[in-house]
């Protein structure tokens, strides 16, 4: 489970956010930065310590939030220099552990090659990288144990440790309207299918307008079932969408779907998007299939 052991006072000293992730290979380092990303921070995963210095001092980046990976694999790595590094840039160590064992587990489900058991086994590798990574361990900022952790857990103590203070990002949702015949959006999370509706295609006066036209809109609208249908789309979503963004998840892409893309879907996937802005959440529209 996570330790807290935060030193406030180092932290706000820093006029720049400048977090460094270290750890046990295996232990969810990767996964961290990918979550400092998400908040807004630049990332370099395993940057050469020699290149730290000049890094964070490149002009025109000096109030930019900064993650930096450093582990065992990285050229000149050193727990001291490591140590002096952080002190003199005042920034945050997180240190990411987890058992012996777990990481064993991980290792050989990946089937990845442990950086210090290159002609040794893996349990053995882990010992020395333990051993030898133990000042940085003692010293750090935050020490997450992640044996145990999903990775919301992960994100929701990285989130509160990190800038407790500093108001968590709005889940940014796209609603996208599409036709199936063109295939399902592989980049969506949720899929409503509206074929079920009146189709305007069968209409002649109907047919080469789409979904943003007042006469399409409302012989959609005159289907019996399209205020049922929307009511508990709309109900779904108030549910839902504060859920995931409790969660951690910052991006969200609600796919509507008809068989062309240009009628039903168009006209669903506006009213849902302004639902979706009544919530409270930041939201784009694109319709895929309209213009083909």
């Amino acid at each position: 489970m996570p330790s807290d052991k935060q030193k406030p006072s180092k932290n706000k000293k820093s006029r720049r956010r400048i977090v460094f992730v270290t750890g046990m290979s295996g232990a969810g380092m990767t996964t961290a930065l990918k979550i400092f990303e998400d908040m807004g921070y630049e990332v370099f995963d395993n940057v050469p310590l020699s290149f730290i210095k000049p890094l964070l001092t490149q002009k025109g980046y000096e109030n930019t939030p900064v993650a930096i990976g450093l582990d065992t694999r990285a050229r000149g790595f050193s727990p001291e220099i490591v140590l002096k590094t952080i002190k003199d840039t005042q920034a945050l160590m997180v240190f990411m552990a987890a058992g012996n064992m777990i990481l064993q587990k991980r290792f050989s489900e990946t089937r990845r090659g442990h950086p210090l058991a290159k002609d040794r086994p893996v349990l053995d590798g882990i010992r020395q990288e333990r051993n030898w990574l133990k000042p940085l361990m003692d010293a750090a900022d935050l020490l997450v144990d992640t044996s145990d952790l999903s990775i919301h857990d992960l994100r929701r103590t990285l989130e509160s440790s990190v800038h407790p203070d500093e108001t968590k990002r709005s889940l940014a949702v796209t609603v996208m309207s599409f036709g199936f015949k063109n295939g399902v959006p592989r980049e969506s999370d949720m899929v409503l299918d509206v074929r079920f509706l009146q189709n305007p295609h069968w209409i002649a006066a109907l047919k080469d307008k789409t979904g943003l036209d007042k006469k399409v809109q409302t012989y959609v609208q005159g289907d019996p079932a399209f205020k049922d249908f929307m009511k508990n789309s709309e109900a779904l979503l108030s549910l839902l969408l504060p859920r995931y963004s409790d969660e951690g998840k910052y991006y969200f892409t609600l796919a509507v779907g008809c068989t062309g893309g240009k009628h039903r879907s168009v006209f669903v996937a506006e009213k849902l998007a302004k639902k979706i802005k009544a919530l409270g959440f930041p939201v784009s529209i694109r319709h895929r299939d309209m213009d083909q």
